[in-house]
């Protein structure tokens, strides 16, 4: 097992950037995984990490030992507590992480429900959507201009291994990707639509959620087969779209 003790290692001075910046994380196609759930989920559906990264006091912890076992023949390294906190960015670390390559390519869609994330900037808001929509049964991911980088540590962490379950396309034409689908489109919007629960949700379904201030784009509206919206009591405007994706895509079931 290495160790890394000094702030000015190189490694570790790389380990820092690919913890805080998703642009980065796309330039080396890599990212960072945080808390033993994530590094055991990971390994249950996709394999050994690239590396594991364990704190100094997590190493004695027996679930992180049990981890490391179970990781045998991984690059190990082990890193001073104040070290770790730093790439953590949590207020209470869980003494384990461990470093991923992003995947470069994504089979072709083959029909199905989706979802589509128009411009949704907040990390967490991103990667609770990935979270609800793994957890309804959809697979298919696809993130338009302007959303949050969905392998960064962040996104990774709001959805709680729900990226090694779904097909995750980033940077995608979603105007021609509507044009193209041939299930219904149904766009999510405060107010004007039709109530969600007075549809019938059969079939394929492309889910389309919207920017937190703006909602979904006028364009992408205007190609969706149709405007929906989730009642809601009067004296509230309007849901996080987080909590309004976890309502639609639970919807289905009522159906």
């Amino acid at each position: 097992m290495k160790s890394i003790s000094s702030r000015d290692n190189p490694a570790y001075k790389k380990l820092l950037r690919l913890a805080g910046d998703a642009r980065e994380c796309r330039k080396q196609g890599r990212t960072l995984i945080d808390g033993p759930h994530l590094v055991a989920a990971y390994r249950a559906q996709l394999g050994l990490p690239e590396q594991l990264l364990v704190s100094e006091s997590g190493a004695n912890h027996r679930e992180i030992q049990d981890l490391i076992d179970a990781h045998a023949g991984s690059d190990v390294v082990l890193l001073k507590d104040p070290l770790f906190k730093a790439l953590s960015g949590v207020d209470a670390p869980l003494g384990i992480a461990a470093v991923i390559r992003i995947p470069q390519e994504t089979p072709a869609f083959t029909g199905g429900s989706c979802v589509l994330l128009d411009a949704i900037q907040d990390a967490g808001n991103a990667g609770s959507i990935l979270r609800s929509s793994a957890a309804a049964g959809i697979r298919d991911i696809f993130l338009g201009p302007g959303c949050a980088g969905a392998w960064s540590p962040r996104v990774l962490r709001a959805a709680q291994g729900a990226h090694f379950r779904l097909r995750i396309r980033e940077s995608a034409d979603l105007g021609q990707f509507l044009r193209d689908y041939r299930g219904k489109s149904l766009a999510t919007v405060v107010g004007g639509g039709v109530s969600i629960y007075d549809i019938k949700l059969t079939g394929d379904i492309a889910w389309i959620f919207g920017n937190e201030g703006c909602g979904v784009s006028p364009v992408l509206a205007a190609l969706a087969s149709q405007l929906i919206t989730i009642p809601l009591a009067t004296d509230i405007e309007s849901l996080n779209v987080a909590a309004a994706a976890a309502v639609c895509l639970f919807a289905i079931a009522r159906n």
